[in-house]
């Protein structure tokens, strides 16, 4: 495990659009831009907005996630949330964010 990337500190795109459902499922927005997704739009009716649905703790996570908290900090916020179930807690929650960042979900700070 890396150390310094647990003192990174996420935040998700400033140009992502996302809700956050009653439950707190977060839902990311994925506008399809660019020529070969408006050829795929036209040809095979692909969605011009993809949905990202977050698991409970992937949601957790991104809405501590606000350009304040490293990941060790957030790190122990989904421990306090739920425990045991969220371990591996930090091998988990630094593969959540690196394949959160080779999507560009997030930023950092």
């Amino acid at each position: 495990m890396n150390n310094n990337f647990l003192d990174k500190i996420p935040t998700l795109h400033s140009s992502l659009a996302f809700t956050v459902s009653d439950e707190g499922v977060v839902t990311l927005q994925i506008e399809n831009k660019g020529f070969m997704n408006r050829l795929m739009q036209k040809l095979f009716k692909k969605p011009k907005i993809s949905y990202v649905h977050l698991d409970s703790q992937g949601s957790f996570a991104v809405t501590c996630a606000d350009g304040k908290r490293s990941i060790f900090e957030i790190g122990k916020l989904v421990d306090e949330k739920f425990g045991e179930a969220s371990h591996p807690l930090y091998e988990r929650l630094i593969k959540f964010f690196q394949i959160m960042d080779s999507y560009n979900f997030i930023e950092w700070k």
